[in-house]
């Protein structure tokens, strides 16, 4: 599944049994909404939680947002059902916990067919145990529909035996290896979650970081956070200039014939080309996201 320039700084998970969160999603200045069913829902709710994102889904109403569902895993009692549910939709993606193997996405994969789901419905997998990790390069080339690595690190640190610390080391490991599982099979790689709410200092500082890495956005937890990830891992008004300097000198070398190129002292390549192209179309991709957004909402 080819990925074309989609904004995802930031990627809110919504727990499926609240209503109201669902009817608040849709006001919200998120690329994209995680609505769960798994970790946010207890298992006495977790039948209602399905009905209500079918409902939300089937409503409507959430403007250019992506929308992806995290089911329950295949060996839960709510896993099948959740995707033979769910393959309808209208839903993006779903969203696999714990994924650990290529034969689980196969087996997700097989499931979605049968129920139904349009060869256009992605499947994002969850990193967030030692083994998944491991086999990170297997699991990212599983299926076509693959399309985005998503990091648990909390779950992650837990099996580990690990601590959250400020500078994330303990997890490093395991984000540069999906993250290079990610890039080598084309998919899009999203960061863990912040946990201290209060801390947001620490929140922007982890933005910053994955940014860095390499990550496409973050995925959060509250509402309050989305502002601080969509200001990161969009290119600022200096990239996208510079960028836009780096193009024009590119191609008027090429059409003076020249071989080498020199912006500010500094050689141009062909990489910096094809990152400066990349920061041009996420821009566009994103003022043309939030204009939607705007138009949505509009009276």
């Amino acid at each position: 599944m080819s990925q074309s320039i989609r904004p995802r700084r930031s990627v809110l998970y919504m727990p499926g049994s609240n209503s109201r969160a669902l009817d608040k999603g849709r006001t919200l200045p998120a690329d994209a909404l995680i609505l769960d069913l798994e970790d946010a829902v207890t298992p006495d709710s977790k039948v209602q939680a399905r009905d209500n994102i079918r409902a939300a889904l089937a409503a409507g109403g959430y403007g250019a947002r992506e929308l992806i569902v995290r089911v329950n895993g295949l060996d839960s009692p709510w896993g099948k059902a959740d995707i033979e549910a769910l393959a309808q939709s209208g839903a993006q993606a779903l969203l696999i916990p714990k994924v650990e193997s290529a034969a689980m996405v196969q087996a997700v994969d097989a499931l979605m067919v049968a129920a139904g789901a349009p060869n256009d419905m992605a499947i994002w997998c969850m990193m967030e145990t030692p083994l998944g990790i491991l086999r990170a390069d297997a699991i990212a080339g599983a299926s076509p529909r693959l399309a985005c690595l998503v990091m648990g690190t909390s779950d992650l640190v837990k099996d580990l035996g690990a601590a959250h610390t400020a500078d994330r080391l303990p997890v490093l490991t395991a984000l540069s290896l999906c993250l290079l599982a990610a890039r080598a099979h084309g998919l899009t790689a999203l960061d863990g979650v912040h946990l201290d709410l209060s801390d947001a200092a620490g929140l922007r500082a982890q933005c910053q970081q994955g940014r860095d890495l390499g990550f496409d956005g973050k995925t959060l937890i509250h509402p309050k956070t989305l502002a601080v990830a969509n200001e990161v891992f969009a290119p600022s008004e200096g990239d996208i200039a510079q960028a836009h300097r780096i193009i024009a000198a590119y191609q008027a070398a090429e059409a003076a014939g020249k071989g080498v190129v020199l912006l500010d002292g500094k050689l141009v390549e062909n990489l910096h080309v094809a990152a400066a192209q990349r920061s041009v179309a996420l821009a566009e991709a994103i003022k043309q996201q939030e204009t939607a957004a705007a138009d949505h909402v509009a009276p």
